[in-house]
């Protein structure tokens, strides 16, 4: 679907696209409030299996060489090779292995980091919840059950996170609800490169 244009202190959207786009914005930055508030109140439960389509990732973010009309700071989510890239300059960047949407989850578009969070606690938003009822409402930070992982950082504009995990077996392949999903010490790298407002640009 087409982007919304933001005002005031967000970015002005490009074209975002996907099929089933059921999430919120909203809904994922409340699940995150939501959870922090009713942490101490609520305890962690099994969290369901993801299946494995691919080798486990190994955390190994590598300097590569990079094509493209990018400016430096720029995060690049490359979806069908599974792969995040941090633009150091015009030919060079870093690059990570990420876990990407599944079928119809999938989306391209250019936002920004709009939050960084460490060990956010989760409250599954309401299409997780249609398909996986048993989740608990909330699953406080630092859970070995917690999906989020050690941190999460939100686009603005849409539903979506750049976050770690708790099934590092699915890094590599097409697993999420179209977060991008990394390794927790890959997504501790990178939290400390970025900050909130780093261009964040989407492609199939």
């Amino acid at each position: 679907m087409r982007g919304r244009r933001q005002t005031g202190n967000e970015l002005d959207l490009q074209e975002i696209e996907g099929p089933g786009r059921a999430l919120r914005k909203a809904e994922l930055i409340m699940s995150i409030r939501i959870a922090m508030a009713k942490i101490t109140l609520v305890a962690a439960a099994t969290f369901g299996a993801v299946v494995l389509t691919s080798p486990a990732a190994q955390a190994r973010p590598e300097m590569v060489d990079i094509r493209g009309d990018y400016t430096p700071g720029t995060i690049v989510v490359k979806t069908n090779e599974r792969r995040l890239y941090l633009i150091l300059d015009s030919g060079h960047a870093m690059r990570y292995p990420v876990g990407v949407g599944k079928s119809g989850k999938q989306w391209a578009g250019t936002t920004r980091i709009d939050g960084k969070y460490r060990n956010p606690a989760w409250a599954p938003p309401l299409e997780v919840k249609r398909d996986k009822p048993n989740i608990p409402d909330v699953i406080p930070g630092g859970s070995p059950r917690n999906p989020m992982g050690v941190a999460a950082m939100t686009l603005a504009g849409g539903e979506y996170a750049i976050h770690g995990t708790n099934v590092p077996g699915s890094v590599g392949g097409f697993v999420s609800y179209g977060c991008i999903r990394m390794l927790n010490d890959d997504i501790t790298d990178l939290y400390q490169r970025v900050s909130v407002g780093t261009s964040v640009t989407v492609t199939h």
